[in-house]
């Protein structure tokens, strides 16, 4: 099979990326970790390359699916210069996952032996949120309308999928509606999903105003990308 590439998508996560990175690389299959610091003002780059990952940083951040672009477009040219037989499969984690990216390897499977065309995960356990889960349910609610189907955590951030799946849903949706988007885009399109529980966590977030703005920009992210995907 293929070899995959982890992408990480980062935004002043010094604090856990090192853990991921060391974790992500543990994974079977994966032989390139890409950390996309999307304007991180803190030790993220630093901390990620002494952990042994590739790094594309930016000097002002521009959003989730500007960062997940950046660090598929990294992985292609790694891809070309290295001259693979096939373009490596894409994993994209999040930063906080910790350890717990140890444990992601049931996401790869599926992909990897051509069952799925993407996975998403859905954590066995999952960390008690400071939220309402108003934005997950905006999310469920639109990719069931637009194709039929509802997903069990329609913003889970981890996903797999082969370099064609990545492309077949491109443009992707700004910012924090690029699950939702892509959800929706692969299956119109006819592309295979499948959901893989896994024993991941985030780190709990709480219900300060920064975790409420945060939740205020997933609302509006989720609902743009669905306002050009759903029909009233």
């Amino acid at each position: 099979m293929p070899p995959v590439a982890v992408i990480i998508p980062a935004y002043n996560e010094a604090e856990r990326i090192g853990e991921t990175v060391t974790a992500a690389l543990t994974l079977p299959g994966v032989d390139t970790v890409v950390v996309a610091s999307d304007g991180s003002t803190d030790a993220t780059v630093r901390v990620a390359r002494n952990a042994g990952a590739m790094v594309w940083r930016t000097s002002r951040n521009q959003g989730k699916a500007a960062a997940m672009l950046a660090g598929a477009e990294a992985v292609r040219a790694l891809d070309q210069r290295h001259q693979a037989d096939a373009p490596r499969h894409l994993l994209f984690l999040d930063a906080d996952l910790g350890k717990s990216a140890a444990n992601a390897g049931p996401l790869i499977e599926p992909v990897a032996r051509g069952a799925a065309d993407m996975t998403i995960a859905v954590f066995a356990n999952r960390v008690k949120l400071g939220g309402h889960g108003f934005v997950v349910r905006l999310s469920g609610a639109g990719i069931s309308r637009a194709t039929g189907w509802t997903p069990a955590q329609p913003l889970n951030g981890q996903r797999c999928l082969t370099r064609a799946a990545f492309e077949a849903a491109r443009p992707l949706a700004r910012g924090f509606g690029v699950e939702t988007a892509m959800t929706i885009d692969l299956k119109r399109k006819g592309l295979r999903i499948a959901e893989v529980e896994v024993d991941m966590a985030h780190r709990a977030t709480g219900s300060d105003l920064a975790a409420q703005l945060h939740r205020a920009r997933q609302f509006a992210d989720v609902a743009r990308a669905l306002a050009s995907r759903v029909t009233v």
